[in-house]
């Protein structure tokens, strides 16, 4: 079998470990050959890739971001789900192993019920935001690089006598800055499942300096939802996603707060820095588990479906129970970090 693989949307750490994966069992245990698609499904529709084998992978497991390369390209943006399988065709591709989160996915699921290209699915996303699958690989890197950051901003807080947000990564959930402000043991930790307000948070901060406590650290998911702020629409990609970097949540909380109290407040971005680097030990496991189960999927012609972990096992599921609804933070967990509030 021919086999294309591709990485599309955000980087993340243990995109490499997939690919590597998913080479190296195709070609050991089926004799599959390997073709990267360049630019994620970009490169499937202007037929964009390049020859993979075990020694083009060599050393890329322990390698942040993607030897692929990525975009958010929507294959069904001005017709294309019709080109992209002529290019499938035309590549000669028996399989298409598309690694991604709910927008790669969902375009995958697309391609496969309404084109029957044969396409399976693992899923990325440093968000944990994915239904059907326990954890994403690349979400405990990201924790990790966040959970430290907050330990090293928390003491220069301290010696300031400053409120430090911390903005951290979660469009529609705020399962980073939930973990990593346990993790990290944050003053309070603001996530888009929860909305809140500018005059909550400077309650907040007020009522803890006047307990003696001078200082706070709020870590804050990039998607929180500030009641009766209203930001307009910026640049959307083409899944129609609203660009996060323009409505720059840290900022806007940094600086309310700032006109609201006599403190002096201020906002650290993480940014991409958690998307970069090294992945740590659990991602690369995860990631070459499900790269593996991928491979096999291709080999059992289990199209439409999707590398998930449950508990301890790398299992399958259909892509369409992955993509049905986005997996966010539950009240009840939220509730169990709040006791740790202030």
């Amino acid at each position: 079998m021919r086999v294309g693989l591709l990485t599309g949307g955000g980087d993340c750490p243990g995109l490499n470990a997939v690919i590597r994966a998913v080479v190296v069992t195709g070609v050991r245990r089926y004799g599959h050959q390997h073709v990267g698609l360049l630019g994620g499904w970009r490169g499937l529709l202007e037929r964009r890739s390049r020859p993979l084998t075990p020694r083009d992978t060599a050393g890329i497991l322990a390698r942040g971001g993607t030897i692929l390369g990525s975009s958010r390209t929507n294959p069904f943006k001005d017709g294309g789900g019709a080109r992209a399988a002529e290019s499938a065709a035309a590549m000669g591709l028996d399989a298409i192993v598309a690694i991604g989160g709910e927008d790669t996915l969902g375009a995958a699921r697309r391609l496969h019920d309404e084109f029957d290209l044969p396409v399976v699915g693992v899923p990325k996303t440093i968000d944990n935001d994915l239904a059907a699958t326990d954890y994403t690989f690349g979400f405990w890197t990201a924790v990790q690089i966040a959970s430290d950051a907050i330990d090293r901003l928390k003491t220069t807080a301290e010696s300031h006598d400053r409120a430090i947000v911390v903005e951290v990564m979660g469009r529609h959930a705020g399962w980073i800055a939930l973990t990593a402000g346990l993790a990290g043991g944050a003053d309070a930790i603001l996530i888009p499942e929860v909305p809140t307000s500018l005059e909550r948070v400077g309650a907040f901060i007020e009522e803890r300096r006047l307990r003696g406590r001078h200082f706070s650290l709020i870590v804050a998911s990039e998607g929180v939802q500030l009641e009766g702020d209203e930001v307009d629409d910026a640049e959307r990609d083409d899944f129609g996603h609203v660009s996060l970097a323009d409505i720059a949540v840290g900022e806007r909380l940094s600086a309310g707060l700032r006109a609201r109290l006599d403190v002096d407040v201020r906002a650290v971005v993480l940014g991409h820095v958690q998307r970069g680097g090294t992945p740590v030990a659990f991602d690369r496991v995860l990631a070459t588990r499900c790269g593996v189960r991928a491979a096999e999927l291709v080999a059992e012609g289990g199209f439409g479906r999707m590398a998930a972990l449950r508990g301890d096992a790398v299992v399958d599921v259909p892509l369409t129970e992955a993509v049905a609804e986005l997996k966010v933070v539950p009240p009840e967990l939220y509730q169990q970090a709040a006791v740790f509030f202030g």
